[in-house]
């Protein structure tokens, strides 16, 4: 018999991918310490390279560390790591250093968590099938949304972006799972929790269609700064039937036409394993 496939698992929709993710913290020292003595990461060497804003490389994405009063992100960010033994022996090693901060560690189920010395929230994994070809890489956002909001949010995506998502359910309520690219997803959780206000941290996506969604946001009211001709930003995220907000997060939406894309296909990643105690000839850089 003729094999028959399920084509929809290979659909992506248009946004292409997420670049980074940005957050301010008050100490690029302590930033330092977490995110590339600790978690393994690179600093990028071409851009950013002052005291007062720092990029951080992981794999094909970013994080953008501003210094400002701290953000956190209000849920969770998925990350890939090659060696997760490694990575426990890294954060055990920072750990007497960000001692009087929010800093913590635990391996739990497989995956570690880490808590920055701000309090932003990680969850670490290895490699996967579960997470296509990623070595190394932000796989997921994951977001804790208010009840009742997980269905409109995953529509509003569909409806303006025409990206796939899927709507589950855990114990808590609905879960959406809005699909980026290949590899990547952005993930809202409902919680009857509490949640803190929002301050400001952002995501930053491709899209192949640029104006579709812009003109969608634009007769609504909801864009927030005009950048320039290849990127525009907007926070708002509403029922697609019935305006209702829903959720805020910004988004900065790059077009294909945007001068870095593509640049993170260069991106710099060293290998953290390196150490002049074990070091090997020629393993400087991560083989991803």
């Amino acid at each position: 018999m003729e094999q028959t496939y399920d084509r929809t698992t290979q659909d992506v929709g248009n946004m292409l991918c997420m670049e980074h993710v940005n957050v301010t913290v008050p100490d690029q020292t302590l930033a330092t310490l977490f995110y590339v003595a600790g978690l393994g990461f690179t600093r990028d060497p071409y851009m950013m390279v002052g005291t007062d804003n720092m990029w951080v490389n992981v794999g094909e994405q970013q994080f953008h560390l501003p210094t400002r009063s701290p953000q956190v992100v209000r849920g969770r960010i998925g990350i890939v790591v090659p060696d997760l033994e490694a990575l426990k022996q890294r954060l055990v090693s920072i750990k007497g250093s960000l001692e009087d901060t929010a800093f913590t560690c635990a391996a739990e189920n497989g995956h570690v968590l880490a808590t920055c010395p701000w309090g932003n929230q990680f969850k670490c994994h290895a490699p996967s099938p579960e997470f296509g070809n990623m070595t190394l890489g932000i796989p997921y956002v994951e977001f804790d949304v208010p009840p009742g909001t997980a269905a409109g949010i995953g529509q509003f995506y569909m409806e303006v972006f025409k990206t796939p998502y899927a709507l589950t359910q855990d114990i808590n309520g609905g879960v959406a799972r809005v699909r980026i690219g290949n590899t990547q997803q952005v993930i809202f959780r409902e919680t009857d929790r509490e949640l803190p206000d929002y301050d400001g941290h952002h995501l930053a996506v491709y899209v192949a269609n640029f104006s579709g969604p812009h003109r969608y946001l634009q007769e609504r009211g909801l864009i927030t700064q005009e950048s320039n001709d290849y990127q525009y930003r907007f926070e708002d995220v509403v029922h697609p039937e019935t305006g209702r907000h829903l959720f805020k997060i910004e988004h900065e939406v790059r077009s294909l036409f945007h001068p870095m894309f593509g640049r993170e296909r260069n991106f710099v990643n060293r290998n953290p394993s390196q150490n002049l105690q074990a070091y090997l000839r020629g393993r400087d850089a991560l083989v991803a």
